[in-house]
């Protein structure tokens, strides 16, 4: 295949991906791509000299990204930011105090649980998060693994379902920054912020907010939806004058029906990500 291909929308274990970081290049090489993003949650930990490395014996271009957490109004929204330098201190300190939140987040979940008689020991969690996933970020996604191999439920799903997911009984808000916040920490690591999944968002007021801030793209090829429903968000990208993004949204294990490149950009798109912000 000759055309030039990239997934801008991945994680590895470094999140909640099920893949090494280089097992996940060297699943782009077998799916054809060209290009890569890994975009774990609020982690630059998959990038490594080695990773670059092996991306350029692959014939990989590697594009430095992460998806971060924010909120507004009570309700989630996650950024995409590209092109970050991910040595940069002030990025690297702001990483880790979303790890900080992160962590208390799930010690309220874990406490919510204890009350229901679903006993998960923080230590415990640690140790089969790493052991399992060399995972540095530990997040629901290893309580839900927790809760099955315990026999509290019977798949993740479940667990998610009935106790983790937004609005259900266990669920705990993580403390975030706003949408504005973590567009301004992109832009200062020298970054492009991208609106990620548009298509979960409610049209209304919160719309409305993320529209009017200076992102540099918004994600509208995205997973397995159909074209049809990226064209609304394709027309905001052309009304606007933002980068037309995209990804599959690849986790690996954990999401069995996304497919590593079943959404991808154009060269052009990614070295426009790639390019400085002016």
């Amino acid at each position: 295949m000759n055309e030039f291909r990239a997934d801008l929308h991945t994680h590895t274990y470094c999140s909640d991906g099920s893949d090494a970081p280089e097992a996940l290049l060297r699943k782009a090489k077998a799916a054809g791509l060209q290009g890569l993003s890994i975009t774990d949650h609020d982690t630059i930990d998959a990038y490594s000299p080695a990773l670059f490395s092996l991306a350029s014996e692959l014939g990989i271009r590697l594009l430095p990204g992460v998806e971060l957490s924010s909120e507004f109004n009570d309700t989630s929204v996650h950024i995409l930011g590209y092109g970050i330098d991910i040595e940069d201190a002030s990025l690297r300190e702001f990483l880790r105090t979303m790890i900080l939140r992160r962590t208390e987040r799930n010690r309220n979940i874990l406490e919510k649980l204890k009350k229901r008689g679903l006993v998960i020991d923080e230590k415990e969690l640690e140790e089969v998060a790493r052991k399992a996933f060399s995972n540095r970020t530990i997040g629901r996604p290893h309580i839900a693994e927790m809760m099955v191999r315990k026999g509290y439920v019977r798949t993740h799903q479940e667990a998610f379902e009935k106790y983790l997911q937004e609005g259900a009984l266990c669920y705990a808000p993580g403390i975030k920054y706003t949408p504005s916040e973590v567009v301004d920490e992109i832009h200062r690591a020298g970054g492009k912020a991208v609106l990620a999944h548009p298509h979960f968002i409610q049209r209304g007021a919160l719309l409305k907010h993320l529209l009017s801030l200076p992102f540099q793209g918004i994600e509208c090829h995205y997973g397995n939806f159909h074209r049809e429903q990226e064209k609304p968000w394709l027309a905001i990208a052309k009304e606007k004058g933002w980068i037309a993004t995209g990804g599959s949204d690849y986790h690996g294990e954990g999401r069995i029906h996304i497919s590593l490149g079943c959404s991808w950009v154009s060269e052009a798109t990614f070295n426009a990500l790639l390019s400085k912000t002016e």
